[in-house]
């Protein structure tokens, strides 16, 4: 099919600059053959997951690239993605559906997804992604980056109530009126009916706050692969304590230096990085204060670097949120929307790697 046939169906375009856009077939059949490798290394990790009684389920191979067409192409539900793969040549091929095959229940969909979420398959399906990037030589293996942003959750800030306290019966169950003008709300004393392991917070100073978790990724300086993520509950030390997680999980040889914002320059987490065999290239954060880092650090031109190679990461996030859907989860619980960020993480690698393969070529 060429791709002004696909563009008139309403398929949409992979985010990649404007002067570098390939038609959307041309993005599925060079990624095609990298994901066909991924999933033959997660073969013997499927057959664990599914019971050998009982009606036949989706398999997990088609589970997960119909998982990645709804990432790559932002389809918003499942009940769409069902609806693309009924009229859409293109992801029938991608997916491995027959023309004549019936497209799978929008509910049996989901169903289905809950087992890989029991299996870890995002976390295993993300680290496999990530050794395809290193074969092919795409990898640093001393500089990285590190930083988080705040994802939306899937609760409003109706559903933000006191621990302790009966909820009276609302005036109207499908929209009630919840009057909390005046009333002072923290995470110590309230939480989410909806999502309880949401906490509410606010980006910086006079914005406004909301139900929010925290997305945390650890990139690779030479070409913007995220290699770590990882997505907890919001607090003041959240973005710290989840750098030294990932930090601690990367498989490494040698000493390395990590780049990041303010927000990294506390005493504690520079002393800890270090204890980790971890040079904190952290931008020095000197309001009202003395920053954890000196001259010691910051005169080698390889802080330099570090402090303009960090900024890569907000591309990682800029996708995640315009075309991964990960502006606002779909999903409640800590579990899921870490499951669910993992795997547009590994779907934003994907799509690095086609477009720096297609360079090279």
């Amino acid at each position: 099919m060429r791709g002004d046939d696909l563009e008139n169906q309403g398929a949409m375009w992979s985010y990649v600059p404007m002067e570098q856009r390939i038609p959307a077939d041309h993005l599925l059949r060079v990624m095609r053959p990298l994901v066909d490798a991924v999933l033959r290394e997660l073969s013997p990790r499927f057959a664990e997951l599914y019971s050998r009684v009982g009606r036949p389920s989706i398999a997990p191979e088609k589970l997960l690239r119909a998982l990645l067409l709804q990432v790559l192409y932002t389809i918003r539900s499942e009940r769409l993605l069902m609806e693309q793969l009924d009229y859409n040549l293109l992801f029938r091929w991608f997916v491995g559906l027959e023309m004549d095959d019936p497209v799978w229940n929008a509910t049996v969909f989901t169903k289905n997804r809950e087992r890989l979420l029991a299996g870890e398959i995002a976390r295993g399906f993300f680290d496999r992604v990530v050794a395809q990037a290193r074969e092919r030589g795409l990898l640093s293996d001393e500089h990285f980056t590190v930083d988080g942003t705040l994802v939306e959750a899937w609760a409003s800030l109706k559903s933000f109530q006191q621990k302790d306290e009966l909820p009276e019966p609302p005036d109207d169950p499908g929209n009630p009126t919840v009057d909390f003008h005046g009333e002072r709300r923290s995470n110590a004393s309230h939480a989410s009916t909806t999502d309880p392991d949401a906490r509410l917070a606010r980006k910086g100073p006079g914005q406004e706050a909301k139900l929010v978790y925290t997305g945390h990724v650890l990139m690779e300086n030479r070409h913007g692969l995220a290699v770590g993520g990882c997505v907890i509950p919001a607090s003041g030390y959240a973005e710290r304590a989840a750098a030294l997680e990932l930090l601690g999980a990367l498989d490494r040889d040698r000493r390395i230096t990590l780049g990041a914002d303010k927000g990294y320059d506390t005493r504690d987490f520079v002393a800890a990085s270090r204890l980790l065999g971890v040079t904190p290239h952290v931008a020095q954060n000197t309001r009202n204060r003395r920053s954890a880092i000196d001259g010691r650090t910051t005169r080698h031109p390889g802080y330099a670097v570090s402090q303009q190679r960090r900024k890569r990461v907000e591309e990682i996030f800029g996708w995640l949120k315009t075309v991964g859907l990960m502006r606002k989860t779909r999903h409640r619980g800590t579990r899921r929307v870490d499951w669910m960020f993992t795997f547009a993480l590994a779907a934003y690698n994907l799509v690095r790697i086609r477009n720096l393969t297609t360079q090279n070529a």
